[in-house]
């Protein structure tokens, strides 16, 4: 039994704007009765000033889905079309006190029906970005899962699922998720090291964070296979390093230096950085 605010109960059994505008101005169509959630969104717009005079909503789903989307209509009332657009699913969410996380979709799909019924009352085609379809029980794409996880702070496989349905279905599609997963939070991660970054670091800072990477990023994964690795000097942007335990005497430990070591710490701290090992 899922765990429903007072709010989403009230939202379910007593829905508000129930059906369609008396002038449909824009039309929002997302979801399909295959997955098992689609919704029909209509908007009446003040042409003068832009804004949502009426709003009502169709859908065939869930507690969820009817609560969102009813949440979703009378939060856009009386916004501007470019207000309501900034409405974004956790919001929707957060109106109704909050959402089982495995209905989050529910308001996702709320957010997807009023972008659409905005591009169709501009005249706009509301293209979704191509892409590679990852989950083919509900023809979730990896552009999709980007978006929702960038836009929510998603960390794992479960939260993708609650908030798209990919890899709710058979479940051969695990595998994809998490690799996308690891790739969209590698760069995310990149990107908020460019912005905290020195254009040009001390020489303690590239020290401090060549510890950092270490410790975050490269030691977990030699210690795994029984290695490890201790910084031992830094020269300029020569960083020396002793492998220790199975690192240490194994025959493929300058490929770990150099495909790894070194790799990851061009990544996190310097591109100029190269490694040379200490030997006892």
């Amino acid at each position: 039994m899922w765990d429903y605010t007072e709010k989403v109960k009230e939202y379910f059994e007593n829905p508000r704007n129930v059906g369609e505008v008396s002038r449909a101005d824009g039309v929002g169509e997302v979801g399909s009765l295959a997955c098992g959630d689609a919704l029909r969104l209509t908007i009446q717009v003040d042409k003068a000033s832009d804004r949502i005079e009426d709003a009502k909503f169709q859908t065939f789903g869930c507690a969820s889905a009817i609560a969102s989307s009813s949440a979703m209509t009378e939060m856009i009332k009386g916004l501007t079309l470019d207000e309501a657009l900034k409405v974004s699913n956790r919001d929707i969410a957060d109106y109704l006190g909050g959402l089982p996380k495995e209905k989050m979709h529910c308001s996702v799909l709320g957010r997807e029906a009023l972008e659409a019924a905005i591009a169709n009352y501009r005249g706009e085609e509301l293209v979704k970005a191509e892409g590679e379809i990852i989950c083919e029980c509900f023809g979730v794409t990896d552009r999709d899962i980007e978006r929702v996880v960038l836009e929510n702070d998603l960390t794992t496989l479960e939260e993708v699922t609650d908030y798209t349905k990919a890899g709710g279905g058979c479940g051969s599609c695990h595998e994809k998720i998490e690799a996308l997963l690891y790739r969209i939070l590698t760069k995310k991660r990149q990107e908020a090291q460019e912005e905290v970054r020195p254009k040009k670091l001390t020489n303690i800072q590239k020290i401090k964070l060549v510890e950092e990477t270490i410790e975050r990023e490269i030691r977990p994964a030699l210690r795994a296979d029984g290695g490890d690795i201790e910084l031992v000097d830094l020269e300029g942007n020569q960083v020396m390093v002793a492998l220790r335990g199975t690192c240490s005497t194994c025959a493929a430990s300058q490929f770990t230096l150099k495909d790894y070591v070194e790799q990851k710490l061009k990544e996190f701290v310097a591109d100029d950085l190269y490694v040379a090992e200490v030997k006892p």
